[in-house]
């Protein structure tokens, strides 16, 4: 038994472990298919930013088969690779990675795909999602898109290395693809702040969408059911994915103002509304909506676009916070805390999504109940 085998092996072990891998045909194909091809080369964590790491290096393949997201781009660069092998670790933010196995095993077996459904992959990347399509569907029925053509040709060659041969195209995945075919299933394996109405349209009425909400805070796994032209409805799952968002639906960061503040002491920790584990999180998203935390120094801070600002710390036992700006960004955060224990404290799963072309809404228990717009004006 070679390394790779053993190692893939041991990669389906962690997944049935953490309980995210039940199908045996999806574990057949995460034994089968070769990780390590699609990673020829990735980003690893430095000092000073991200160092690159490839095929022969000492520890390569192991991390290849890691349970850990790996980084295959920065800042929309393919240059930058380069730059960390021979100048040194490179600052940057990234764009496109490989997800962690774990998260890729909970989306797959949400598709609940079948024999003979068509699907559309959103987002290529290293080509290892659309390999392991090929393997459960076929390559007749794997169709998959990426912006980056850079990343859609290396996907294409590795893809062939492991005997693989989806339909692979350089377009823009929000438009779907391409014009006038129909698919069973879509697959986004990057997260939206919307669900494209092209989306809708391309999926057979009754078939299925699996992807992530691209939210500053509160985002999620959902999977949506097909209407006519561009409806649908659909639901929050309980099972979580994170991904990073389509080009088109990316946030801009805002600023904490610097200089002296006042403080005042709350109960309530940062990580409420950040940490996935959180409970809270999601009904804190839709009160908040644009609203995003970062790191302010030692600190943790919570930023608006419309200039609001809360700078968070630990006081003793509890913590302080200071805002500043139009609005009091945490008196809406306990405010929303006091209506979610209202109201049950209701995990994402009892949320859901009504859409109908740009008209689209998140829903408490049912669509008659309490809503908020999918993707509201910051």
């Amino acid at each position: 038994m070679s390394n790779a085998t053993r190692l893939r092996r041991r990669l389906v072990e962690h997944l049935l472990a953490e309980g995210v891998l039940h199908d045996a045909r999806w574990m057949t194909a995460f034994r089968a298919v070769p990780r390590h091809v699609f990673l020829p080369r990735f980003f690893v964590p430095a000092a000073n930013g991200w160092a690159a790491m490839q095929s022969g290096d000492e520890g390569w393949l192991e991390r290849a088969y890691s349970p850990d997201v790996l980084v295959i781009q920065l800042d929309d660069d393919s240059g930058l690779w380069e730059r960390a092998r021979y100048l040194g670790a490179q600052p940057g933010t990234p764009t496109s990675s490989s997800s962690m196995p774990s998260i890729m095993a909970i989306m797959l077996e949400e598709l609940r795909a079948a024999d003979g459904h068509r699907v559309l992959e959103i987002g290529t990347g290293t080509g290892y999602n659309a390999a392991l399509l090929c393997h459960r569907l076929g390559s007749g029925l794997v169709y998959t898109v990426d912006i980056d053509p850079d990343l859609v040709d290396a996907a294409r060659k590795r893809l062939a290395e492991a005997g693989y041969a989806p339909s692979c195209a350089a377009a823009d995945g929000a438009d779907g693809y391409p014009a006038g075919v129909l698919y069973d299933r879509v697959l986004c394996t990057c997260s939206v702040s919307s669900i494209p109405p092209a989306w809708l349209e391309q999926t057979v009425p009754g078939g299925l969408i699996v992807t992530t909400l691209n939210r500053p805070i509160g985002g999620g796994l959902v999977r949506i059911v097909a209407g006519e032209g561009a409806t649908g409805h659909g639901r929050v799952l309980a099972r979580d994915g994170r991904f990073m968002p389509l080009r088109a639906h990316r946030f801009k960061p805002s600023k904490v103002p610097e200089g002296d503040v006042s403080w005042r002491p709350t109960r309530l920790p940062m990580g409420a509304i950040t940490e996935v584990r959180s409970r809270f999180e999601f009904f804190a998203g839709l009160q908040l909506p644009g609203a995003t935390a970062m790191r302010d120094g030692r600190n943790t801070a919570l930023v608006h676009p419309d200039g609001s600002w809360v700078r968070h710390r630990r006081a003793g036992r509890f913590f302080e916070v200071a805002e500043g700006g139009p609005r009091r960004l945490w008196e809406l955060v306990e405010n929303a805390q006091e209506e979610w224990l209202e109201l049950g404290q209701p995990w994402r799963d009892r949320f859901g999504l009504s859409l109908d072309g740009e008209d689209q809404v998140i829903w408490l228990d049912s669509p008659d109940g309490r809503t908020w717009p999918l993707r509201p004006e910051t």
